[in-house]
């Protein structure tokens, strides 16, 4: 398997800055080479001329029977093979060549039987080629490296604000509809905006509107709450008054149950609201399950095993934790199948049964309200309420199958660590 490239190699800013190199170094290759070629065109172009016309002052003083100028011979030696069978042929040419080590431009033609000779010294031109080619480079080198920081910044500017458009999506996602991005770009109406404002004030429109639903929905649930349980009192006073029998049990029943998923659904609403407080206070956690588990009624008392491995103090508080721990042993005992199995770990408490699990639903999304699987008893709001009170006492709940069958529920509590005291003696 071939090794997998790092993480930062995915981010746009790494791409961003690899398409801009490699777009600023194709651009300087480009005009550098163009600039190359027309320069050395041009350079090559005046001292061959040059050269030709060395040449022709030598003709003329050679058929003069004049001395040849210094820069001219017959013969020279040094003359590239080339140029001297081209001359030997009756035509002219230039070529550039080197004597002693230096750079030259020949220039040769026939001179009955001959090869008449003249040079020009290519060095200032081959030096300034050079030159050309070293600016370039450097020129091409600084250019590309203020293109790149000047493009990193701007294209860091936008991660940043894709960054921070990604995490408050992600604090709405776990439950804060309070998050806003704000992007500044949002504000001026009056300009035109870029695409991530356009994606940061979309983000922000569709959290306000979903907090709104939400919140239409919570003082909904609540109201009907509040207007059920007035005359659900009133029904359940009256059917302590029927005369015992079957028929009486029933509407019991039925009003019982109707009692309490009216309180869960007032509980929930306050969970959903955030309004209710915390009173925290240190308590050992053992005797509080034990509590718990005495107070679930004689018969689940009973097929109730309660494990203490490591016993601990916690500073949480204790009437939402026995309403977490009764709805995690109420839902084990109705939907599981004995035994049920509590286990004290440190500030840890396992609710495990041996029956089928949790759904695979609640595994995957947490628990539901108004769905449940298995038995088809309750209305998944037990284990909602338990998800929300723990997370009011800061405690973490995890629910998950065990490996050899059961549903597993794990509740970490905060564990209370006393300070040590003050020595205000000095």
């Amino acid at each position: 398997m071939s090794p997998r490239p790092p993480a930062w190699t995915a981010t746009l800013t790494w791409k961003a800055a690899v398409f801009i190199t490699v777009m600023c170094c194709a651009l300087a290759a480009l005009l550098g080479a163009l600039v190359h070629v027309s320069v050395t065109r041009q350079t090559v172009h005046s001292v061959r001329e040059k050269a030709l016309s060395r040449l022709s002052e030598a003709v003329q003083a050679y058929e003069a029977g004049q001395p040849l100028p210094r820069f001219a011979g017959v013969d020279t030696p040094g003359l590239p093979e080339p140029l001297r069978a081209l001359a030997t042929s009756g035509r002219r040419g230039t070529m550039v060549g080197d004597r002693n080590g230096l750079p030259i431009m020949w220039a040769a033609g026939p001179a009955d039987g001959h090869t008449l000779v003249a040079q020009v010294d290519y060095s200032l031109s081959r030096s300034t080629i050079t030159h050309l080619d070293r600016s370039i480079l450097a020129s091409s080198a600084l250019a590309i490296g203020a293109t790149l920081l000047v493009g990193a910044f701007a294209v860091t500017r936008v991660t940043r604000r894709l960054h921070l458009t990604a995490r408050v999506a992600g604090r709405i996602s776990a439950g804060d509809l309070d998050a806003r991005v704000n992007d500044p770009h949002t504000k001026g109406r009056s300009r035109p905006q870029d695409e991530v404002a356009i994606v940061s004030g979309a983000l922000d429109a569709m959290a306000s509107t979903l907090q709104d639903k939400l919140l239409s929905e919570q003082r909904f649930t609540a109201d009907v709450a509040h207007e059920l349980r007035t005359p659900l009192t009133g029904l359940s006073a009256a059917a302590e008054l029927l005369p015992e029998g079957r028929p009486t049990e029933m509407v019991r029943e039925r009003v019982r149950t109707m009692r309490i998923l009216t309180e869960d659904l007032l509980e929930i609403s306050r969970l959903d609201a955030r309004t209710e407080r915390v009173d925290l206070a240190v308590h050992t956690l053992a005797p509080l399950v034990e509590g718990v588990v005495r107070a679930s009624g004689a018969d689940r008392a009973s097929r109730t095993e309660v494990r203490i491995v490591r016993d601990a103090r916690v500073e949480t508080d204790r009437r939402r934790l026995e309403r977490v721990l009764g709805n995690l042993l109420a839902n084990a005992h109705r939907h599981g199948q004995p035994p049920v199995v509590v286990t004290v770990d440190g500030p840890t408490v396992t609710v495990r049964d041996h029956g089928v699990g949790y759904p695979a639903y609640l595994l995957e999304h947490g628990p539901q309200r108004f769905r449940t699987e298995g038995s088809g008893k309750g209305h998944g709001l037990g284990l909602t309420i338990a998800v929300g009170q723990a997370t009011a006492i800061g405690a973490e709940l995890f629910c998950h199958n065990a490996p050899d069958g059961g549903a597993l529920a794990r509740l970490t509590l905060p564990a209370y660590v006393r300070s040590a005291p003050h020595d205000d003696a000095g």
